[in-house]
Order: C-alpha cells, then structure tokens, then sequence
C-alpha cells in the first residue's frame, strides 16, 4: 500500500483510507472489527469517522460508528500504529448532537462538546486529524447553484468567524487532544480563509479536505485542486464509487437487496439526469481495459496528484477487497484518455 503525506504534518498516510460510516448500522461491531483487521493487514492505517456516523443520521445511530473503532482499539491496541480522523457536525438542525438539544453550531461550546464526546467514545486520547465536518456559515454545495441557493451564502449575523473556530481548534492542539485539522464539504474560498487566519495568527494549519471526488463528479479539479497542491492541503476524496453507482449495480433501475439506496432511497444526488449516461460510458471503459467499474473509479481517484488518500467504504468483505486492490492498479495513459473524453462530454452529472 503507497502512502502520501497528510499535508504539511510529516505524517504519511496510506492512499487507501477505511471510511467508517456503515459501521452501527449495516454492519455490525464485530463485522466492523473483521473490516479493521481485514485493511490493517493490507497496510491501510488511516480511518476516517464522524460524531454523526452511523448513515444516515438519526438520534438513535449517532456515535455509534466512534464506539465500534474504539471498541476495536482497545482489543487490538494499535492506537499509535494509526491515524485516526473524526468530524465534528457544522451548522445544522441535528439537535441530538448535543446535551441541551440545540442545533448544532461551531462555536466554543460545542466544539468542545463534540470533542471531548468523541474522544470518550473512541477511548483514546487524542484524534490524529479532527475535521468541521460541513461550514458554520452558508455556503455552496454542487454546481450550477440556483439564485435560490446563492442567497442562502449571504452572511448570517450570528456566524462563528472562521478565527474563533480556529482559536478553539488551536486550544485543542495545545491540550494534546487533536494533532490536525482538517476541512470537509469546504469550497475554495473556505479553506484559503482558514489557511489566511491560521498564517496571520499564528494558529493550527489545515493540512486536509475531505470532499466528494469521483468520476460523475470532479468539480474539486475547478479551483480546489489548485489550492491542494499549491498549499499542501490533499483531498480526502469520499464517495470515489459516488456511493456505489459507479458499479453499476443500480442501472436501470436495479435495486439490490441490502444495499445502500434499496434501505434508505436517499441518494439522489445521484440520480440526476445525465448520470446513468455517463456511467454506462465509464463501465464500457473498464470493461474494454479487463476491469470492472469500482476498480477503475477508485484507481482514477487515487491517479490524482492532489489526492491525498480516497476514502472507502464496504458492507462486505468482497467489496473491500476489491476497494483496497484498487490501490494497485495503475491506469495507462490510453484509458486516462478516454475517461477525460467522457467527462468533456457528460461533464459532472451528480455533484
């Protein structure tokens, strides 16, 4: 397994990294802890999770996905071995987060909250990379926004300032609690202003952003990727299977039993017109190169060179497997080719 540096830390992390967030409700603690043995033993040593996790939300999963990693922790005893990454919810109506039923917020209170709740849960004293899971303040999700949406990004009167969330972050730091910090759901303008606070104030650095990044949507290429690479801040890339579509399990219509979209029929952000198109396109691709669709999604995902680590997730053991091997794929220059000339055709169907 190749590993990457995780920004500016000096630490280095594997291209893989094991997403969580399945872990509580469609599998099991002990098929979670079958997940970690199964990705330590190919070299992974990165876990992403969130105080939000399992998915989807609900009062009665959240934390869930934190206790089964710490569970498997503590058995296993491999804590400094790995680099373990957690979220914090930004503002949002969840209000279960939080003791006194407020919605959620980054504000001191809160992130201090959120913090200590998930340490407790992973059993551990410290997160590796602790990451503002979405922004305090409104802002752009996808492309082509409506006029709608873009006056939903006007300032708010009540917003964290980007420096107070930072100043907490930084107490964390100081305390021994976070080792990093990190970015997610964030645009362009987000993460130069955190990198500008952080320069002008003497405060801790983002080193990561975890964003969507996959063949039906490579948006982060428009202006984010210029900020990875120039500033050293590498994409985290979630959903590299654009949460399992890229398969092609669910073409046609196809439901398949026990999986993501047949339990909960809430990803429709990849449903949108143009998407079954391009996937069938990209299928035809891997087909023609002897690979089968998650092998050349998540392969082209981690080709990136602002890709930090592509981050996976499976409800079976064969799907993780075949995420993982991924890794060891390198595509040549002809298939590269002919997946550019799709996305100038079919462009970025589901952001």
């Amino acid at each position: 397994m190749q590993t990457r540096p995780l920004g500016r830390t000096g630490v280095n992390v594997s291209a893989v990294c094991l997403g969580t967030m399945t872990f509580g409700e469609q599998n099991t603690e002990a098929e979670g802890h079958v997940q970690m043995d199964h990705a330590v033993s190919r070299g992974i040593n990165f876990f992403d999770t969130a105080e939000m996790y399992s998915v989807p939300p609900k009062a009665e999963t959240y934390g869930s996905t934190e206790r089964i990693v710490g569970s498997w922790l503590k058995k296993r005893g491999k804590r400094d071995d790995l680099v373990i990454a957690s979220k914090i919810a930004g503002a949002g109506p969840m209000d279960w987060l939080r003791a006194e039923r407020r919605p959620t917020r980054l504000d001191r209170a809160q992130m201090t909250e959120a913090l200590d709740n998930s340490l407790k849960r992973l059993g551990t004293d410290y997160i590796d990379l602790y990451q503002l899971h979405w922004p305090e303040r409104p802002a752009p999700f996808g492309a082509n926004p409506t006029r709608f949406e873009q006056a939903l990004w006007a300032p708010r009167d009540d917003e964290t300032s980007i420096g107070e969330q930072l100043e907490v972050l930084g107490d964390f730091v100081r305390a021994g609690k976070v080792r990093f910090i990190g970015l997610s759901n964030e645009s362009a303008w987000g993460t130069m202003s955190f990198l500008g606070e952080s320069t002008s104030r003497g405060l801790p650095r983002v080193q990561s952003v975890q964003n969507a990044y996959h063949l039906l949507n490579r948006t982060f290429e428009t202006a984010l990727a210029e900020v990875a690479l120039r500033e050293q801040v590498g994409l985290l890339a979630y959903s590299p299977l654009a949460q399992g579509f890229l398969t092609g399990k669910y073409l046609d219509g196809a439901r398949p039993p026990g999986a993501r979209v047949t339990l909960f029929n809430r990803q429709q952000r990849y449903e949108k017109p143009g998407s079954e198109a391009a996937i069938k396109d990209y299928l035809a691709v891997a087909a023609e190169a002897g690979l089968d669709g998650a092998t050349l999604a998540i392969a082209f995902v981690i080709s990136r060179g602002f890709v930090t680590s592509a981050i996976v997730g499976a409800t079976s053991m064969a799907q993780l497997k075949v995420a993982i091997d991924a890794a060891d794929v390198v595509l040549p220059p002809d298939v590269l080719a002919k997946i550019d000339a799709i996305h100038q055709l079919r462009g970025n169907p589901a952001p």
